[in-house]
């Protein structure tokens, strides 16, 4: 699997990773100093937990839905690209789900009087992240690549079946975490002022475009590395070769000498 460096490809790269840092720099700029007031009187630090939480919710979400179509593309076709797309977001799915199953208990502890709750969105949440580590051990532990490949995707295609259960959770049964919109309320204006509004956008920005950089990192270093176990498997088929081949067939002039006990080279004087 050719992975390419330079050119257009490596030039996006960059690009990509100059927005998701400048994007992470300017949301944390945003957050701290432009609703620094607002944020204040809502809840202080506490409440700046919100600027992550959601962003990282949403970033999950996008991840395991790379999952579940890659995981398809690869039934569909076989190709490795699919593979490696689909485990590579699985990692960083797996990565941003738990921030989320961090900073919630962190935010309810104060809010509820307990770290956790056994309602709907969290309970879905977990058995989301579960799934999602029970497909990464799989592929950790099993020993055929084309064979955990298909049964990894068909854990990734039935795991996604989670995703809406957990966004829709809070609509579906009664549970103790807001049911609302992050940015909006019942008669459908927005809990957030302007500045509030601008802080969490820009922090569901630089959060989506890290999450498109990590992707692109993990994919190409995914794709290095099977470029290094394709040199290695020719490297020993070289080494094999010639052993495979069996002894070298010896000269007529090898024999006589072998015959009259004289060295190979005399005997062909």
């Amino acid at each position: 699997m050719a992975i390419a460096s330079g050119g257009r490809s490596g030039a996006a790269f960059r690009y990509l990773a100059v927005a998701a840092w400048a994007s992470v720099a300017v949301a944390l700029g945003l957050i701290f100093f432009v609703a620094r007031e607002a944020v204040d009187a809502m809840g202080g630090q506490l409440q700046r937990i919100f600027y992550v939480h959601v962003p990282a919710a949403w970033v999950a979400y996008i991840a395991f839905a790379i999952v579940f179509i890659a995981s398809i593309a690869y039934l569909r076709t076989g190709a490795r690209r699919w593979d490696l797309l689909a485990h590579a977001s699985a990692e960083l799915g797996v990565v941003f789900c738990s921030l989320v199953l961090i900073t919630g208990p962190i935010w309810a502890r104060p809010v509820w009087g307990t770290w956790w709750q056994w309602d709907a969105r969290l309970t879905s949440a977990l058995v989301l992240w579960l799934t999602y580590v029970g497909y990464l051990l799989l592929r950790a532990l099993a020993t055929d690549p084309r064979r955990v490949g298909r049964l990894a995707a068909v854990l990734g295609i039935v795991g996604f079946v989670d995703v809406p259960i957990v966004h829709f959770s809070v609509l579906w049964w009664r549970t103790l975490h807001p049911s609302g919109p992050a940015v909006g309320n019942a008669s459908g204006g927005s809990t957030l002022g302007a500045p509030e509004l601008v802080a969490f956008f820009s922090a569901l920005i630089a959060f989506t475009l890290l999450f498109a950089w990590l992707l692109a990192v993990r994919v190409r270093l995914g794709g290095l590395a099977d470029r290094v176990t394709e040199l290695e498997i020719a490297h020993e088929m070289g080494a094999v070769a010639p052993a495979a081949a069996g002894p070298r067939s010896p000269r007529p002039g090898e024999v006589a000498g072998a015959a009259t006990g004289a060295s190979p080279h005399l005997a062909e004087r």
